[in-house]
């Protein structure tokens, strides 16, 4: 017998709409959508019964009523930038807590980056990870593999097997591909199978450059007790810290984070370049600079105005919850080491201003969940699933006058069609990936009861607003609290 499920007394949220609502799904799709406010659950029953029957499938469909009590049901969020630090790296993260930490965010795809032990250089590897995390039962991931074998810059002969349905995306992320000869052949092989090329563009010879700045002022902040995720500590008086310690810190990490934006701006220039004689579809990561958002904005501008590139050029760009939401040019939050570096206020405003106009398409984590022990010796990034769409929630819509749907767009619809999937809206004929949020419920940020291993966030102890309650998985209730 066919399992149908109807969700009921529901505010109904997606790209375009915004209306209270009832969803009919069958066989793991949406199969009907209703507008109106069905809060009895007699009248819902009653419409979703009259579809089954109009379908032939009254009699050999048992239906499951669902009260959504009022909450937003949206399409759940994609990601497209998560590292689950399988394998080889599992005292960080592990797919049970890693894909558990994206069903509390309310994430029903994620795209896990190959920068693990061993690095995930080809299809098998690939394939290997995606069935191990289809046996959790929760967040679907897709795993992309790296640009070059074992991210070591010479050989793209991987790429030759890839199948563009099971990897949709390849990415050196943590890294970059050095050579210029080789970055263009793989992205050359990527348009051939219509393959994304995501980009984490940072000229490593000049990251190297910053590298001693931040080992010194690590130094400085481990002999006074400051943490390196940009939180002020439990007891943390600065009129009990030298000013001069705090002085050095700052000059220390701010001669380094001008490295690490010069670093960002070249490498995108250069493998917008590349993608362009290539004619493949490149995809920036966690864009964090002016001059960046610019060099996306004029790279989409030209190409929607016919300049001459190679037949496939398409540039699409993300941004992170914590790019958009902190500037890290002061104390605490310059402290905050992440790749690349928190950015100043005017980037920041910029950056939200470029996910208005959608010169930036989406929203993605770069969730990069470290132990604290890693995190004190200076290892960058931040856990970011269980906070996402609160951080964007608060910032975007609550601060910045953004639209619930826009922020859906951001977080569904787009990385969706991106992807490939028939996700992101509620439709009839889409897959029923639903998340289920209260926009309106402010919490304060706590890592431990996070799901996952990542405690380290620059939110620890902040008060945001929205909080993801429900997630099902193609019609499935796979997470609530």
């Amino acid at each position: 017998m066919t399992k149908a499920t109807l969700i009921f007394n529901a505010r109904l949220l997606d790209e375009s709409m915004d209306t209270p609502g009832a969803l009919l799904i069958v066989d793991q799709d949406i199969r009907a959508v209703f507008q109106g406010y069905f809060t009895s659950q007699e009248t819902a029953s009653v419409l979703a019964h009259s579809v089954l029957a109009e379908d032939g499938r009254e009699q050999d469909c048992k239906l499951e009523l669902y009260d959504a009590r009022g909450l937003t049901v949206t399409p759940a969020f994609i990601d497209m930038h998560v590292h689950m630090r399988y394998p080889g790296q599992t005292q960080k993260e592990d797919l049970q807590s890693g894909l558990h930490a994206a069903a509390a965010g309310g994430f029903g795809t994620v795209v896990a980056m190959p920068n693990t032990n061993p690095v995930v250089s080809s299809m098998d590897q690939a394939l290997q990870i995606e069935s191990e995390a289809a046996a959790v039962g929760l967040t679907n991931l897709f795993q992309t593999v790296s640009i070059s074998k074992d991210f070591e810059g010479k050989d793209t002969s991987q790429l030759d097997e890839l199948d563009r349905h099971y990897i949709p995306v390849i990415s050196e992320d943590g890294r970059d591909v050095i050579s210029s000869a080789v970055m263009l052949e793989g992205m050359k092989k990527a348009a051939e199978r219509g393959i994304i090329v995501s980009c984490h563009c940072e000229d490593l010879t000049l990251g190297e450059r910053a590298k001693p700045y931040r080992k010194n002022a690590l130094e400085i902040m481990k002999a006074i007790g400051l943490s390196s995720w940009g939180t002020c500590e439990e007891g943390y008086n600065p009129d009990d810290v030298e000013q001069a310690a705090i002085e050095q810190i700052e000059m220390n990490l701010s001669k380094a984070n001008d490295l690490l934006r010069l670093a960002e701006d070249t490498a995108t220039a250069r493998n917008i370049m590349l993608a362009k004689q290539a004619g493949c579809h490149i995809h920036i990561a966690h864009a964090s600079t002016k001059d960046v958002l610019e060099q996306i904005y004029n790279a989409k501008y030209d190409k929607n105005n016919g300049e001459e590139y190679a037949p496939g050029f398409d540039i699409t760009a993300e941004a992170t919850p914590h790019h958009i939401a902190l500037a890290g040019t002061e104390e605490p939050l310059i402290r905050a080491l992440v790749n690349p570096p928190l950015r100043s206020e005017e980037d920041r405003q910029l950056l939200i201003e470029c996910l208005r106009d959608g010169t930036i398409d989406v929203i993605s984590t770069d969730h990069a969940p470290h132990t604290m022990e890693d995190k004190a010796a200076g290892s960058p990034g931040f856990t970011g699933l269980e906070t996402s769409y609160a951080v964007c929630n608060t910032v975007l819509v609550k601060e910045n006058n953004f639209t619930p749907q826009k922020l859906s767009q951001l977080m569904s619809a787009n990385p969706a069609r991106i992807l490939g999937l028939t996700k992101g809206l509620l439709k009839s004929g889409y897959n029923a990936d639903l998340t289920l949020v209260d926009p309106e419920e402010d919490w304060i940020v706590d890592s431990r009861v996070f799901c996952s291993k990542g405690k380290a966030t620059p939110f620890e102890g902040k008060e945001l607003t929205g909080k993801v309650k429900a997630l099902f998985i193609a019609g499935r209730k796979v997470f609530e609290r």
